[in-house]
């Protein structure tokens, strides 16, 4: 069966957007586009209720999906766009429609007054339980937001793609969420940035009186971890631009920066075996929460 890619629909700016952003996505990937309009049951009075009787919900749910397929049609006329109506809980249905897809998108919506996302229960535990990469898409993400200005200092989107910038831990780097951040980039006509976020050990930030030249060998040494990391990738794409970025202090934090100048961030999150509860880690957490692009959560071991 081919993959899709599936994005969640309910009808709110943020999955609008998050539609819109996945039909780009599917042209880029040559790939048909799936939109899944989950629905619950409706409750005994609401059913019983003249006007808002289940006739009633029942055609509001056929039109929210019906409608957003029309306009990705006629938006993105080289994209195939199907849609899907399923019964049940959001979060366990789209993390099922995960696992077919070759990526899930959906919507986040914009914290007021900051930039940046609010991730709602549904979206976080989506995240944190499918196996494959899932993408959130803040409301208002328009295409000219991806691109770099135009000669002029115009918005365009035939100017080229941002930077896709990743997130990378050099102690346990995978090749999963990397591939998936170089393809992304290939994709897109455009660069790499991996940025690394590093911190000493308690033992040397606390114990010890402040040592600079201690300081700038710890420096090197995660800088050179990260060029090692990506010299193999180096080999396997050598035409694309990549640049590397280790600096001292929180990753999250640099991470949000570079979203700023960026069309895509591509984190990990790591797969839990027995979870007792929905967790990204604090880092994905963090730049879910904060960042001002669109934001990939690749899982991986």
């Amino acid at each position: 069966m081919p993959r899709t890619v599936t994005v969640g629909l309910d009808g709110s700016p943020e999955s609008r957007a998050a539609a819109e952003w996945a039909a780009r996505e599917a042209s880029l990937r040559g790939l048909a586009l799936k939109l899944v309009h989950v629905w619950e049951a409706v409750p005994d009075p609401i059913a019983q209720a003249p006007l808002l009787g289940a006739e009633t919900f029942q055609h509001w749910t056929e039109r929210v999906p019906r409608e957003a397929a029309e306009g990705l049609r006629l938006r993105h006329p080289g994209v195939e766009v199907t849609t899907e109506q399923v019964a049940g809980r959001p979060a366990e249905v789209l993390a099922r429609e995960a696992k077919e897809a070759e990526l899930l998108v959906l919507g986040s919506r914009a914290m007021s007054g900051i930039g940046g996302f609010l991730v709602g229960s549904v979206g976080y535990e989506v995240v944190a339980h499918a196996g494959r990469p899932v993408v959130l898409v803040r409301a208002g993400e328009q295409a000219l937001d991806e691109h770099a200005k135009d000669p002029a200092g115009i918005p365009s989107t035939a100017a080229p793609y941002l930077p896709v910038v990743l997130g990378l831990d050099t102690d346990s780097p995978d090749e999963t969420l990397i591939d998936f951040a170089l393809d992304a980039a290939v994709r897109r006509s455009t660069s790499l940035r991996v940025v690394h976020g590093w911190n000493p050990s308690p033992y040397i930030a606390y114990g010890v009186p402040a040592d600079l030249e201690g300081h700038r060998e710890l420096a090197q040494q995660e800088a050179a971890a990260l060029t090692e990391v990506m010299r193999p990738w180096r080999q396997k794409f050598p035409d694309l631009p990549i640049t590397e970025e280790s600096r001292y202090g929180s990753p999250s934090n640099y991470l949000v920066d570079a979203s700023a100048d960026a069309s895509l961030v591509v984190v990990g999150r790591r797969h839990q075996r027995a979870p007792l509860r929905p967790h990204i880690g604090p880092i994905t957490h963090a730049v879910l929460h904060h960042a001002t692009a669109p934001v990939a959560v690749v899982a991986h071991d």
